[in-house]
């Protein structure tokens, strides 16, 4: 089977799409044949070994993983002996991010793993868009405990995760002051934020303390900065913070009262049905900057390590049925 590898960090560049076995599916296990996924801040990190710390799991001086990628939507082509779940047909899309994976044209994932069932009125494409900023906002803001008509700050708000945090805050009816760059300020508006404020344009840290909950999704800002835009008593997500952020975070917990949410944002079975019922009743959209081909891997990760992608950046495996 095809897929995109690499046998060392480094640049975008270590990637090269080549033929490997296609894998066998275990007793317990699903053979998915995948038809998208997309390029996120997971995987360049992982290519990067950055923060340095991804050695120690992965590979100290090069990596264990041969194969990229977290988020998938394909078909079910094989079922273990033991599998109940699933049958072989079903369209399904979630997250392999224990494995990775995904840059390649079949997958083998325990029955158990984060997936669900593709929102029928999806594509592939849109399937795979939705997942890895979908799962990361409904966990940190169910962690920081989101509630009705709270106001939320989202500051990287045209991101993957930013664009899902504006779409989720108002599914629970909150009221969203996004931070982004002018170029994105329709986007944002079309997705649900009330206000939207240029960062280019107006200095974060003079604004005043007015915020239910604060929601740092990119790691591109001062933390006791940001925190001092939170009402007493306010809740900061720090959902994309290195170790440094997650140590300043716990200090402004301690010292002030506010209330402090950072880590790994964990997803399961479970939350990727609920992201495929919203998506279904046309509460969450996906949101796609580019699409790359396998073959333009190397140009996916560039475009996207940069940092300014709108959404989410899809990268198609195989054709999709009945195209």
């Amino acid at each position: 089977m095809k897929a995109v590898t690499f046998n060392r960090y480094g640049p975008p560049e270590v990637l090269s799409l080549k033929e490997i076995p296609k894998p066998q599916v275990g007793k317990k296990e699903i053979l998915i044949e995948i038809k998208a996924t997309a390029v996120n801040s997971a995987d360049w990190r992982m290519r990067r070994a950055d923060p340095f710390l991804v050695r120690l799991f992965f590979g100290l001086l090069k990596p264990k993983i041969e194969v990229l990628g977290i988020v998938f939507s394909g078909i079910v082509r094989e079922v273990g002996p033991k599998v109940s779940k699933y049958h072989v047909g079903e369209e399904i899309f979630g997250l392999s991010d224990k494995k990775f994976g995904t840059y390649a044209e079949y997958l083998t994932l325990p029955e158990d793993a984060s997936m669900g069932r593709k929102p029928p009125n999806l594509t592939h494409g849109e399937a795979a868009s939705i997942v890895f900023g979908g799962h990361t906002a409904l966990h940190f803001l169910r962690e920081a405990g989101l509630s009705k008509n709270q106001h939320i700050l989202i500051y990287g708000a045209s991101g993957s995760v930013g664009a899902a945090a504006i779409q989720l805050a108002n599914y629970y009816d909150a009221r969203v002051t996004a931070v982004c760059s002018e170029a994105n300020t329709e986007l944002v508006r079309s997705l649900g934020a009330e206000q939207v404020i240029d960062y280019h344009k107006t200095d974060i840290g003079s604004l005043d303390a007015c915020y239910d909950m604060v929601y740092e999704t990119v790691n591109k800002t001062s933390v006791p900065g940001i925190a001092k835009l939170l009402k007493p008593g306010g809740t900061l997500i720090l959902g994309a913070a290195m170790i440094g952020g997650m140590l300043q975070g716990a200090w402004i917990s301690s010292t002030r009262k506010l209330k402090v949410v950072s880590g790994v944002a964990k997803a399961t079975a479970e939350d990727l049905q609920f992201l495929a019922n919203l998506a279904e009743a046309g509460d969450f959209e996906p949101v796609i900057d580019r699409t790359f081909t396998m073959e333009q891997m190397v140009q996916a990760h560039t475009y996207v390590e940069r940092g300014h992608k709108k959404g989410n950046v899809v990268v198609p495996i195989s054709p999709e049925d009945g195209n």
